[in-house]
């Protein structure tokens, strides 16, 4: 629990450059335009001091936490920080009763800001939900997890959400320069300077985090050695301070990239999917979880459009077993290709759906007598087989006798597309 005391702060060399340059005022704040952008709410909210509880969900570095800085620094009210990673009901309630102090004999509100809040268990959020309610507190919850997936329904239901997005390029440029040019709190008392294509490198790799970008910069400016009274950050420099980023692969991001990868396949997409399929493997996506959405979209997405696409699909799952990763990765690769730039068809799914629907109902009759087992003897004692025409008897193996139960008999679930085989299978079904 941390109640925001900005005379008492640590030195500013102890500092990391990223918690030193945090902007202070919306003016200094880069990004999330479709937040505070100029006639936004969440600005005028700020700015009138007449913010209510909120969820401020997005990815790393983006800015959450920082404009939870600049709220305590422009609010009347008091501000306290909590984590809900450290933080239990114990300290909670602790704030809730100095809150209710500051209310009744000073009459001024109380921020909450918890990071990390998708942490905390339904207990713990309940213990909050009346001062919310009450108005005693306005919650501030901020953390990287879809809220509506990670985080209790009755929080959530009394929060306005806000979504913050990666930085763009642009304004993780912004926010190196603004740290580049500061004497007071950023690294122009050091004299550093840095190439544009160090500049455009560190901004680019840190993709959207100023967190990460500050870092980098900060380590390239104290690494460097100082040559004629200044620090030159060149390229080389640049991207040896800034590594290869890893891919965050958190339930959100995980399910969302997997949906693009199937809905990839499914719009014929073969770059798209590759892609897709790449980043969920560099993520640390099992590769037998992404063989089985492959296999499950041969048939739902191509099915008898296509019937080959199965066999591959299928095919790559046994080679995965009989070679593994990483050599498997071809045959995988193939596999999404082979269902994407197959003709697509989805008559096999809704088919399926539909019998699924009918037979879930319970209102199919007896099994029709012609229909019925003969492979026991004494089956004749029950005209088990009575009627039945076998196909094999006829001109092309095939007679017209109907299958279906009582009621059904003008039933259709399989309606064969107009693309690839089905296009046969169209013609031979509706052959007189």
């Amino acid at each position: 629990m941390t109640l925001f005391d900005f005379t008492n702060e640590p030195k500013k060399s102890t500092r990391p450059l990223a918690d030193r340059v945090r902007p202070r005022n919306l003016d200094e704040f880069f990004g999330q335009e479709h937040l505070i952008g100029r006639g936004r709410l969440l600005r005028r909210a700020i700015q009138t001091d007449k913010l209510t509880s909120s969820i401020f969900y997005g990815p790393p570095g983006c800015g959450k936490t920082t404009l939870a800085h600049v709220i305590a620094q422009i609010t009347k009210s008091d501000f306290v920080k909590m984590n809900a990673v450290t933080s239990g009901v114990a300290e909670m309630r602790e704030v809730l009763k100095e809150a209710k102090d500051a209310q009744k004999m000073y009459g001024r509100s109380t921020y909450l800001l918890l990071d990390e809040c998708h942490r905390w268990n339904k207990a713990q959020s309940d213990s909050i939900l009346p001062a919310i309610e009450e108005g005693l507190i306005r919650f501030i919850g901020s953390t990287t997890e879809n809220p509506m997936i990670s985080m209790t329904p009755a929080i959530v239901s009394r929060c306005r959400v806000f979504a913050f997005y990666p930085l763009s390029q642009e304004d993780v440029e912004k926010t190196l320069r603004a740290a580049l040019m500061d004497s007071e709190r950023g690294l122009k008392s050091l004299n550093v300077s840095m190439d544009e294509d160090a500049l455009r490198h560190i901004a680019r790799i840190a993709r959207g985090d100023a967190r990460m970008a500050l870092n980098a910069l900060e380590l390239a400016a104290l690494s460097t050695p100082t040559q004629q009274g200044s620090i030159r950050i060149t390229l080389a420099i640049a991207e040896d301070s800034i590594q290869k980023p890893q891919v965050r692969c958190d339930d959100t991001l995980f399910y969302d990239m997997l949906s693009a990868f199937c809905k990839s396949m499914r719009g014929s997409d073969s770059d798209a999917a590759l892609l897709w399929f790449s980043r969920l493997l560099y993520a640390g996506a099992d590769p037998r979880m992404l063989s089985r959405r492959i296999i499950a979209h041969a048939s739902e997405d191509v099915g008898m459009a296509n019937p080959q696409a199965m066999v591959q699909a299928v095919t790559a799952a046994q080679a995965l077993v009989l070679i593994g990763m990483p050599e498997a990765r071809l045959n995988l690769a193939q596999a999404v290709i082979a269902v994407c730039e197959s003709p697509k068809s989805d008559s096999v799914s809704t088919a399926m759906v539909c019998a699924k629907e009918d037979a879930e109902k319970g209102e199919l009759g007896a099994v029709p007598l012609r229909l019925r087992d003969t492979h026991y003897a004494g089956h004749e004692r029950f005209n088990n087989g009575d009627g039945y025409l076998y196909p094999h008897d006829f001109e092309g193996h095939w007679v017209k006798q109907d299958y279906m139960p009582e009621g059904y008999e003008d039933t259709v679930y399989y309606e064969p597309g107009t693309l690839g085989y089905e296009k046969d299978i169209q013609k031979r079904k509706n052959a007189p």
